[in-house]
């Protein structure tokens, strides 16, 4: 189907153009990546092909000190919390963000994110939180702490445990088909035999963790990795954090080639049954209430 910006960088630029749409999906993006026009480009292509139509808003966190982009470009073409506080949504996704090593309340837009997380309750009909937001908001609603790793998680890492009974797990069967990008310095602090009332894990693996686990009760799924990552984005971050002497690692399990300049695209068809299966909790919300 067909995926609309409503506004955002590429919206602006008439890089992302609109078309006749047919009941869309709404869905709300937080985007607290610094590479803001990539992660609208990474979205859009995903939700356009999926079964659902869907209109898409890009949202900024005011409290936030921009460094990379002006902060007029960012409130000519972004929304804020104040101008659509008022609305409902079928869907809101925070993004990651790269402020995963600093303690919660040190992050500058910390409390307008859960200002956001708890009017998403009342205003949103299911959230889903990818990489730090996953982590934020499993301390936001479970109190799960978080913890630096040693080194750098980083690659294609595939489930070996999915509960399939999960409408988020369908259509993975059991044969290592769902792959997820992790691009992380930390991990969440959970037992997987000792889960928090209210919380499953749908899937996980030995070198990852858990990969995307749910709270109905909440109407929030957490995901730990990058879904909507494309092709080339691991391999672009891995050539920038070399050219700055950072210390980095080669992805695992994502090229195919011992110089680093081919990719092995593995992870497409299970990013796009994921968001497939998490807009289908949307679909079904609304036809449940209208009838």
């Amino acid at each position: 189907m067909t995926a609309n910006a409503t506004n955002g960088f590429l919206h602006a630029a008439g890089e992302w153009p609109n078309q006749d749409l047919h009941q869309p999906l709404s869905i709300l993006i937080l985007n607290l990546m610094p590479t803001r026009k990539n992660t609208e480009r990474q979205f859009l292509s995903r939700f356009n092909q999926l079964d659902s139509d869907a209109v898409l808003t890009f949202m900024y966190p005011v409290s936030h000190h921009f460094h990379g982009t002006p902060r007029n470009k960012i409130q000519q073409d972004y929304a804020s919390f104040d101008e659509i506080r008022d609305q409902h949504f079928d869907g809101l996704i925070i993004t990651g963000a790269p402020v995963e090593t600093l303690p919660f309340d040190q992050v500058d837009y910390w409390d307008e994110v859960q200002t956001i997380i708890e009017w998403g309750r009342t205003h949103v009909t299911e959230e889903l939180d990818e990489c730090w937001a996953a982590q934020a908001g499993l301390y936001h609603d479970f109190g799960i702490q978080k913890r630096l790793l040693p080194t750098k998680l980083f690659g294609i890492f595939t489930a070996t445990k999915v509960a399939h009974e999960s409408p988020l797990a369908r259509g993975f069967g059991a044969g290592g088909l769902l792959k997820m990008p992790q691009s992380r310095h930390t991990e969440i602090v959970l037992d997987e035999t000792v889960v928090p009332t209210g919380l499953t894990v749908i899937a996980s693996a030995p070198q990852s963790g858990p990969i995307i686990l749910s709270a109905p009760k909440y109407h929030t799924t957490y995901v730990t990795g990058h879904p909507e990552y494309q092709e080339q984005t691991l391999a672009e971050e891995y050539h920038r954090d070399l050219q700055k002497n950072l210390p980095i690692q080669l992805p695992i399990d994502y090229f195919t080639n011992s110089d680093a300049t081919e990719v092995r695209y593995s992870w497409k068809d299970a990013s796009q049954q994921f968001y497939q299966n998490w807009t289908q909790l949307l679909v079904d919300t609304k036809v449940r209430l209208s009838i």
